[in-house]
């Protein structure tokens, strides 16, 4: 972590030495995408700018919740400080592999990521996988009432502490609620008796399909498509807009979707928080404000995209099973003591009840 910490240090006084010599090439030139093109890129800088940010995902959809966060965050940051920071947004141009976007992070090549919580776990802060827990959430405003209050500024405490302000969450986003698709529908645990299920690398989540019966399988997300497309797996797990975006639905192993409903997923825009104390109040009052504003973007775009992402697949041809007709009883029966387990081993006891006691 003390090499870590060398690291994100100076990679933040070279952000600082640029933007306190005026330098304007950080703030005018966007880095081009894979294929030689900018398209995903925005970088063309205010004529006053002082200050450039780089914002980016690892998604490359421009029609992903995060593009829209993330642009949003570049409107309103340009606006509220009169072009005083110019913000760059990276769309999967910085690297479609999250730990790319976190190295970026650390070294300073990049502002503020989009990211999962799990990398944490392999850094110091285990922690962070209460969010990889099924069921934990039973809808999206029991999520937004739990990021919003109390766990999710608790959460945001823990990581800052655990990583030595290396990262700093700036707020929680959302991809949606995660569900089953596969080579045949399922509407209760048995169902998945011996299937090939590609999961998460969170260890909690493989447990879980596990107490299902099923086989937990890794397989890159770039390459999901053609797994599921060759039979090398025989179902996988994820919100609608994903899938559909990356046609999934499409496969003969996976056009059968159980709204499984099992994890409303959280996603952490991250800082680096030596970054961020550097910072002026001034300036910190203008990126809380675009982050405020990005945030209510986002979230919103995903709820939208849930049903128009639904509304697309069957008309795709997918075939889908209703949440109303899933025994989701056996399901949580499966994840409520995979939840408790992580929680006393964790010493997480008291984090677990502020998100039961909020439903």
């Amino acid at each position: 972590m003390k090499k870590k910490l060398a690291l994100v240090l100076a990679g933040v006084m070279t952000v600082m030495s640029l933007a306190g010599c005026g330098s304007k090439q950080e703030a005018t030139t966007a880095a081009p995408a894979a294929d030689g093109s900018a398209a995903a890129t925005e970088g063309a800088a205010p004529a006053n700018a002082e200050l450039n940010l780089i914002i980016a995902s690892n998604q490359t959809s421009l029609d992903n919740p995060y593009s829209f966060g993330m642009d949003k965050f570049k409107e309103v940051l340009e606006d509220v400080s009169g072009g005083k920071i110019s913000v760059t947004v990276h769309k999967g141009t910085l690297g479609e592999n999250e730990n790319e976007l976190i190295e970026k992070l650390e070294m300073g090549a990049a502002s503020m990521v989009v990211a999962s919580p799990g990398f944490m776990t392999s850094i110091g802060v285990p922690e962070v996988d209460i969010f990889s827990l099924n069921y934990l959430f039973d809808s999206f405003e029991h999520w937004e009432k739990c990021l919003d209050g109390e766990f999710g500024e608790r959460m945001k405490q823990v990581v800052n502490e655990k990583t030595g302000n290396n990262f700093r969450i700036m707020s929680y986003w959302s991809s949606s609620v995660r569900d089953y698709y596969g080579k045949k529908p399922v509407k209760t645990p048995a169902d998945l008796k011996g299937m090939t299920i590609r999961t998460q690398s969170s260890q909690v989540q493989q447990e879980f399909w596990k107490a299902c019966g099923a086989i937990p399988t890794s397989v890159a997300w770039g390459e999901l498509y053609q797994a599921l497309q060759q039979g090398v797996v025989d179902s996988a797990e994820n919100d609608y807009t994903s899938f559909m975006l990356k046609e999934h639905h499409k496969t003969d192993n996976g056009k059968y979707i159980t709204e499984t409903h099992h994890d409303y997923t959280t996603r952490l825009l991250l800082m680096n928080g030596h970054f961020y104390d550097s910072l002026t109040e001034e300036q910190k009052g203008w990126i809380n404000e675009a982050v405020e504003a990005a945030t209510a973007e986002e979230r919103e775009v995903v709820y939208r995209m849930f049903e128009e992402s639904k509304e697309k697949v069957i008309a795709d041809g997918a075939i889908v099973t209703n949440y109303e007709d899933v025994d989701i009883e056996a399901f949580k029966a499966l994840a409520l003591p995979i939840q408790d387990k992580f929680a006393a081993d964790n010493n997480m006891t008291a984090e677990l009840e502020m998100i039961r006691s909020a439903k």
